[in-house]
């Protein structure tokens, strides 16, 4: 009766940080926003993921100091943990990096009520994708709790008929990313540290964004300098904080389950423009946020086992 106390007070733990991840990244949004109108993708990019592994860097450094364990990139486990360490990285490096291209260029080409709704779409994704790819079952609760979450996500986004155009294909794109980049921290953070592993694919996605940059674009060092207080959102709390409590946390919480409580993203999005664009809420958008608030609860709820693996 003690474990399962334990374990559910770690659950709780756990949720309560993705949770706050979310709000992170929904007031995200209006950084991203700003950051858009100012420069481009790749130059908005790469100086916050190369601060976000900076940042994350130094932590780790400190970290390793007060520990009296050397400094390396990799850390001081055996070959394998390295090796898983380096994979995982790089892996959720790319992803993330492809991911957040396609998501930005969709927002320039769709609103961003729209872009909101198709993203959170890996909540349906994530799920769907267990059960093909590693035969990993969920249960109805977590299925009610998906479709809820859904629904209230095209009441808060949706306005009007929902057509598709260049822009909702490109975030679509960058839905089936995100959900891809949760399965993969669902299954390393379990077996390498979390906090060297997100530092690791921020180092990758400032790498990769930085020669985008310079390929691709005109980055402009003005622009950059005046865009300072977005780009440090998005690279201190967005990527360094918010991330890094993601990875922690899934190593407590089943992928199904973490994509339900990111969901809130959307949610906290819509506050942050009625808090700094003066976007007000409709009845119908209110009813939306509660759907996903509730469809988080019920996922919550421990009637039995939510995954089991044949």
């Amino acid at each position: 009766m003690k474990d399962k106390s334990n374990s559910l007070k770690v659950q709780i733990k756990s949720s309560l940080m993705l949770l706050l991840t979310a709000l992170i990244w929904g007031f995200g949004f209006v950084a991203q926003r700003a950051g858009l109108e100012a420069m481009g993708v790749h130059t908005f990019t790469a100086p916050r993921f190369i601060l976000a592994a900076l940042v994350l860097g130094i932590f780790l450094f400190i970290r390793d100091k007060k520990n009296n364990v050397k400094f390396t990139i990799l850390g001081n486990g055996t070959e394998k943990e390295k090796k898983n360490l380096l994979i995982a990285g790089i892996a959720c490096g790319l992803i993330q990096t492809v991911a957040n291209f396609f998501q930005m260029s969709g927002l320039k080409h769709t609103t961003v009520g729209k872009a909101g709704f198709i993203t959170v779409l890996y909540i349906f994704i994530v799920p769907i994708a267990g059960l093909l790819l590693f035969k990993k079952r969920v249960t109805l609760a977590v299925w009610i709790s998906v479709f809820m979450a859904l629904i209230g996500s095209y009441l808060l986004f949706i306005q009007e008929g929902f057509s598709i155009n260049k822009g909702d294909l490109l975030v679509l794109v960058s839905a089936f990313l995100f959900a891809a980049h949760i399965m993969v921290i669902d299954h390393f953070t379990k077996i390498t540290d979390s906090i060297r592993m997100v530092f690791l694919q921020y180092a990758v996605c400032g790498v990769l964004s930085l020669i985008a940059m310079f390929v691709f674009e005109n980055p402009k060092w003005d622009a950059i300098m005046n865009a300072w207080l977005p780009i440090a959102y998005a690279g201190i709390l967005s990527s360094g904080v918010a991330s890094s409590l993601q990875f922690v946390s899934q190593k407590n919480i089943s992928a199904p389950v973490a994509s339900i409580i990111m969901s809130m993203e959307s949610v906290f999005a819509a506050l942050a423009g009625w808090i700094f664009l003066q976007e007000s809420l409709s009845l119908k958008e209110i009813a939306g946020c509660l759907l996903i608030f509730f469809g988080i609860i019920l996922a919550q709820i421990p009637f039995k086992q939510r995954i089991r693996v044949k």
